[in-house]
């Protein structure tokens, strides 16, 4: 048979020095190679945070192919770090005052800030933001973008009329900034994909019946790491309903080890689940109804008066135990057919009554 040939469908003109190529072939790694391929065309820079959205991993597993091509000697961190908040240089009150006199756009800020909150900045909040604006290098635009992000998750998490704090603003400003978001463009690429996230959360919310209050830090971190999974609200159902079965709640843990277990076997989909997890039950085909057979309450004492019924035999009822001297069996064929026990109603040893001759129901 002809072996099959392949030629790349545009030019090539990404470069990777052989000596790198070298030892990305010796690596063997799939996941390593991919990440090499993505820093080569981001100019040889890397944030786990844009990686994992462009290539739908999570960090953490890019944070490890990361750490593999360091030993390999293919890549290194990069010393360069935004200094904390708590590090930044302490501004006058003048220099603010100065600086939103001569920068329209740092003036335009504050007033955009101020809308938003609903109330004029006080002073520690003008330096806060300041510093923002100062330190991050974001244009006055992009700091808009995440006032508006920190107002809408702050809605969306304790309710209408909660708005977030300026130390909160300041916080996802560094986030966004040391994901190198730093253009209008990439954030709105980037708040496109919070966007599609909140939504899978609230999906999630609802599955979890999590609407009426708000999750705890613990709750809220197992969701974020099934969301960066990658696993779609189809799955995790499946993961819930194994769950529910199991245990008979809402297990975080239990479920966690589930998701963790499907995403080690790289099984994403329902069908994937389906195909690839030996113990996921067959999805009932569309239309049909799965019908559990439900026992009735007292089951074992009607199957035992239906013997009686049914003419089976002395023995047979012996055996069981329902005889008339035996409760709770009697009571109840006393009341199914308004006989009164015999020997005028007193409670009489299953010995004596075999013995003197009686019948039972059918021999009445």
């Amino acid at each position: 048979m002809e072996e099959k040939r392949y030629r790349l469908s545009g030019p090539a003109a990404l470069s990777v020095p052989l000596a790198d190529a070298d030892r990305l072939l010796a690596l063997g790694d799939g996941e390593c190679a991919l990440l090499y391929l993505y820093i080569l065309r981001c100019g040889g820079a890397l944030s786990l945070g844009a990686a994992a959205r462009a290539l739908g991993r999570t960090e953490e597993d890019l944070g490890a192919a990361a750490a593999r091509l360091g030993r390999a000697g293919l890549l290194q961190e990069d010393e360069r770090r935004l200094a904390p908040a708590d590090e930044l240089p302490e501004y006058r009150a003048e220099d603010i005052v100065r600086r939103s006199r001569e920068d329209p756009a740092f003036r335009d800020l504050v007033s955009e800030a101020q809308r938003v909150l609903g109330h004029s900045l006080s002073g520690a909040d003008l330096k806060t933001l300041f510093g923002v604006y100062d330190r991050l290098g974001m244009p006055a635009e992009v700091i808009m973008l995440v006032i508006h992000r920190c107002a809408e998750t702050a809605r969306r998490r304790y309710g209408e009329g909660r708005l977030p704090t300026m130390r909160a603003i300041e916080k996802e400003a560094y986030l966004w900034a040391n994901r190198e978001i730093l253009t209008a463009r990439q954030a709105e690429e980037y708040l496109e994909g919070l966007d599609r996230r909140d939504e899978a959360e609230d999906r999630l919310r609802a599955l979890l019946q999590l609407r009426d209050r708000t999750p705890t830090p613990t709750e809220r971190k197992y969701m974020d790491a099934w969301l960066a999974m990658g696993f779609g609200i189809e799955a995790m159902a499946l993961a819930y309903d194994r769950t529910v079965v199991s245990t008979g709640k809402l297990s975080w843990a239990y479920m966690d080890r589930i998701l963790r277990s499907w995403q080690e076997k790289g099984l994403h989909t329902p069908e994937e689940i389906e195909k690839g997890d030996s113990r996921a039950p067959a999805r009932p085909a569309a239309g049909t109804v799965r019908r559990e057979r439900v026992p009735a309450a007292g089951g074992d004492d009607l199957e035992r008066l239906e013997r009686l019924l049914g003419h089976k035999g002395r023995e047979s009822a012996w055996k069981d135990g329902f005889w008339p001297g035996r409760e709770p069996g009697w009571r109840r064929y006393a009341q199914e057919t308004g006989r009164r026990r015999p020997g005028g109603g007193r409670r009489s040893t299953p010995g004596c009554r075999r013995s003197s001759g009686w019948t039972g129901p059918s021999g009445a």
